[in-house]
């Protein structure tokens, strides 16, 4: 059994406002899951929080992304926590907030080897300022730590990239819109969408990804667990919806044998937006969906 470490990271920075005045509510999400289970479920041993700035909105002129200084010196305190915590037979959970924290655990993890990415998400996020509708960081976040985008924030501390392309595999995206899957299929991250992950199989499709990490003899991996991946039935609570998506019984079979693997450092979670769920009931569910994983992590 692993030590487990939950980090929290309540930062909306990387977001849009959806209703606008008001800040998205992300970064509720720590106190929430709290709220609904999570942490006692997952006993953790360790719990820190890393604060981010307060959030604005503002479109950086010289990046063209949104709140670009607060997420720099943002992905640089939570890359400090995380290069602090990974360590053999321990593994960090991060919970969100925006998919830009990523660019935080995977330059926390190049401080401390080679790491590779399992990035399962609804959609690529490999995705620029001249890409991107919203100007947001959280819809960019492949791209950057991948070391594609503005120097400002794919270059932090001097390191770029945070993880290599061809170590980044993105999984589960189901917006199959033609420019958009034409950006990261030119690129070299190995791409599986929905309906490919399904015809090959999901613990193939895992089972190959263990075998791409051992092959290359990389320090370990880390995954990447936005919930819109997740069917927009069981997950209405994001802030871009779409049409199907994978099953809770999908999701764990997908993700059980990765967390088994003595190189998984780290999980991040992130978008589910309290202010969506206002019952609580779906993340509820969430948090009984993902009972296989922490069966996983604490027996």
């Amino acid at each position: 059994m692993p030590t487990v470490h939950l980090v929290e990271a309540p930062s909306n920075l990387g977001l849009k406002e959806l209703i606008p005045g008001t800040a998205p509510a992300v970064d509720q999400l720590p106190a929430w899951l709290k709220q609904w289970g999570f942490h006692e479920a997952l006993q953790p041993q360790l719990v820190r929080t890393v604060p981010p700035p307060p959030y604005t909105g503002q479109l950086d002129p010289e990046s063209g992304v949104r709140n670009a200084d607060a997420v720099a010196q943002y992905s640089q305190q939570l890359a400090a926590c995380i290069a602090e915590l990974v360590q053999p037979g321990a593994f960090t959970i991060v919970v969100g907030g925006d998919c830009s924290i990523l660019l935080g655990a995977m330059l926390g993890l190049k401080a401390v080897g080679t790491y590779g990415l399992f990035f399962l998400d609804g959609h690529t996020d490999y995705a620029w300022p001249g890409l991107s509708a919203s100007g947001g960081a959280a819809g960019m976040d492949l791209a950057l730590v991948t070391g594609r985008g503005p120097a400002k924030l794919t270059t932090l501390g001097g390191q770029r990239p945070y993880v290599r392309p061809e170590h980044a595999w993105s999984v589960g995206n189901r917006d199959m819109d033609e420019d958009y899957v034409a950006a990261i299929t030119a690129s070299p991250i190995p791409y599986v969408d929905l309906a490919e992950l399904r015809r090959q199989g999901l613990r193939a499709t895992a089972a190959a990804f263990l075998e791409y990490v051992s092959a290359r003899q990389l320090d370990g991996f880390w995954i990447h667990l936005d919930v819109d991946v997740l069917d927009n039935a069981l997950m209405p609570a994001v802030d871009s919806p779409q049409p199907d998506g994978l099953t809770y019984a999908e999701l764990a079979e997908l993700l059980v044998p990765l967390l088994q693997s003595p190189l998984a450092a780290g999980l991040d979670i992130t978008i589910l937006d309290p202010s969506l769920d206002p019952g609580g009931k779906i993340t509820r569910d969430f948090v009984a969906g993902l009972q296989p994983l922490f069966t996983v992590l604490t027996a």
